[in-house]
């Protein structure tokens, strides 16, 4: 057996170089992790600071466009009231053109009483009615509604298909309607100023970042700094779609035959990304890196030695000395009380090693107890406001789901460790007191306070609760489509339906697949239960935030639809209804389309607290639709 001595000797070179070693590793990824960090802060500020100019470009781009729109109205009124009072003018373009260079507008349109164009700037637009194309048509509604000023968006003109703002109103007389139109050369100005290429010669701070705009269908690259690769797709520079769309942390990726830093954000249609090569991204590390080992080394040795020194002189002997007294507790003999007086530190260290004692003893009774009183799999825990460590036993870190990291530093400091325990207890789990969610798994917690002491239990009941929550879901809700079964609606009906009033406009509409033994026959089972998973899709989407759907059973479902403002709102909600009912079509596999109908039946709530009655009533409505679709059909 070596002497002490030498042990520490060797021992203290071992971990020196251990330490060192796993200081430079550990400083390597450090660099390289705070690196990466670095430069996806850098891309997400950047990314911020584009949405900022897209933000404030729509936001000067609406401020331009009403401005050009109440414009356009107050030109069309001068318009008016200047013809209105010298009628002549009409019978002279050159007139009409010197009107519409004074109040700065493009072109001046009279329309008569038929809505048809018989005077104005433009000769060749004459004998335009509103029903000369879509764009004319926006002003129909003036000829039944005198009272009407209109101004249509920025929209091509029908005769010869440019951008144009125009606005039509009455004269005050109600004899013609004047239509004045704008080209809206600032709209297009701030436009241009939304497009990528302009913004991103805006974040052109670090020239060694490159970046690029890709279309998100399509993977094409509609803008970038690299101008050489707008318009190809970024497979040909080495980018997956996929890769963008799954790693929104960045990712490394060979772009244009260079290991690259990628980071993404997706902007409306398109991915907007910043890419850094990793010969620039980590050019420092490797010199960063040969200067901190050299200091660690250094500082390494010489600690050692004085480290060494030290030890040997001060502390072997009386090292030596607590071994054998820990030898002998180690043995059983836990009266044995160690008593090393050569110094202040091993005095404190004496008797804090016999309080210690006395604590793991104390503890190791109170935790025989507790677990004396349960069979399930638990842990229990304990700390003093007054001391920083927290004990445990060994299944608690387990059940939190800490990392041997996490779980020394929380076993080190108890404010670290309530401050865990005060996160988890923000997250109760309604259904049961006492139990708190964490990272999807169910914790129960139980702890008492005595005397500055905490003690607690935590418990695992994850098993125990999704047992619970999935039984109560398969009670609830249909297992092929997800809606809710009968005896699901019910429950939400009873728990909702003694206030019918709160509902405001509300209808029940009871729903039955059409064809469904067709579909079963021709294309099996599997098709009939994807025809109705499709039919399920459709009216679990119809109209959010204002319907619950569920199924009943077989091809039968009911449609819950409420909380509307007016009976018009509802009317219309149920003529959606309607158009849905022959204009959709199910998919039954990948390339497989078939028409997709049902019959319904609608009854309105109207204060009503029966149900019941109401689904009754909805279901005989639903047949007699069923029966005239029959009808109709044969």
């Amino acid at each position: 057996m070596k002497p002490l001595k030498k042990i520490i000797s060797q021992y203290m070179n071992l971990v020196t170089f251990i330490l060192i070693s796993f200081l430079t590793i550990v400083i390597i990824g450090v660099q390289i992790a705070d690196t990466h960090r670095q430069a996806y802060n850098d891309a997400m500020t950047t990314f911020q600071q584009i949405g900022q100019v897209l933000e404030q470009n729509n936001a000067e781009l609406a401020e331009i466009s009403e401005e050009y729109s109440q414009t356009c109205l107050h030109n069309a009124e001068a318009i008016a009231y200047l013809i209105q009072d010298k009628p002549s003018v009409l019978d002279s373009v050159d007139e009409l053109r010197r009107i519409a260079v004074f109040m700065e507008v493009d072109e001046i349109h009279i329309f008569d009483k038929s809505g048809r164009i018989y005077a104005g700037t433009h000769p060749e637009y004459y004998d335009y009615t509103f029903d000369s194309g879509e764009q004319m048509m926006f002003f129909k509604p003036m000829l039944a509604d005198k009272s009407l000023k209109l101004v249509q968006d920025i929209t091509p003109n029908v005769a010869e298909g440019k951008l144009m703002q125009y606005s039509a109103l009455w004269s005050a007389d109600e004899n013609f309607i004047v239509q004045v139109g704008m080209s809206p050369v600032n709209v297009m100005k701030v436009t241009q100023k939304n497009e990528l290429s302009y913004i991103f010669s805006l974040f052109r701070v670090n020239p060694e970042a490159s970046y690029y705009a890709i279309d998100r269908t399509s993977g094409e690259i509609v803008g970038s700094t690299e101008l050489d690769c707008v318009h190809k797709n970024i497979e040909e520079i080495g980018i997956s779609l996929q890769d963008i769309a799954g790693q929104s942390k960045g990712f490394h990726a060979a772009v244009n035959g260079q290991d690259s830093l990628c980071v993404f954000q997706t902007f409306d249609s398109n991915y907007i990304g910043r890419i850094l090569t990793s010969r620039v991204l980590y050019k420092w590390i490797l010199l960063n890196t040969f200067v901190l080992f050299s200091c660690l080394v250094i500082i390494a040795v010489v600690l050692m030695r004085a480290v060494t020194r030290y030890m040997n002189h001060y502390v072997v002997d009386d090292i030596y000395r607590i071994n054998q007294k820990l030898h002998a507790i180690a043995d059983g003999n836990l009266d044995e009380v160690i008593d090393i007086q050569s110094s202040t530190e091993f005095s404190e260290l004496s008797r804090d090693i016999n309080r210690m004692k006395k604590s793991l003893l104390d503890n190791s009774r109170k935790m025989s107890y507790v677990l004396s009183k349960t069979n399930m799999y638990i842990g229990v825990y304990e700390y003093n406001d007054h001391v920083l460590q927290v004990r445990f036993t060994e299944h608690v870190p387990q059940i939190l789901g800490l990392t041997p990291e996490k779980a020394k530093q929380l076993s080190c400091d108890c404010r670290m460790f309530r401050d865990f325990l005060f996160h988890l207890c923000s997250h109760p789990f309604d259904s049961e007191a006492n139990v708190f969610e964490l990272d999807g798994r169910y914790i129960k917690v139980e702890e008492i306070t005595e005397n500055n002491n905490i003690f607690g239990v935590l418990i695992d009941v994850t098993e125990d609760t999704l047992k619970r929550l999935q039984i109560e879901r398969e009670r609830d809700y249909d297992h092929l489509t997800g809606l809710y079964n009968r005896r699901g609606l019910e429950g939400f009906l009873s728990s909702c339906f003694h206030k019918p009033e709160e509902f405001k406009e509300s209808a029940f509409v009871m729903i039955d697949a059409d064809n469904l033994k067709i579909v079963n026959d021709t294309y099996g089972h599997e098709g009939g239960d994807a025809y109705l998973k499709e039919i399920a899709g459709l009216l679990e989407k119809f109209e959010p935030g204002h319907s619950i759907a569920a199924r009943l059973g077989g091809d039968e479902f009911v449609l819950f639809l409420y909380q509307y403002q007016t009976k018009e709102e509802l009317s219309n909600a149920v003529l959606t209804l309607e158009k849905l009912q022959n204009n959709s079509r199910a998919r039954l596999n990948d390339d497989l389309y078939v028409p997709l109908g049902f019959s319904f039946g609608c009854c309105l709530i109207e204060g009503h607290t029966d149900y019941q009655k109401l689904l009754k009533e909805a279901d005989e409505k639903m047949y007699e639709n069923k029966k005239s679709r029959k009808t109709g059909r044969s």
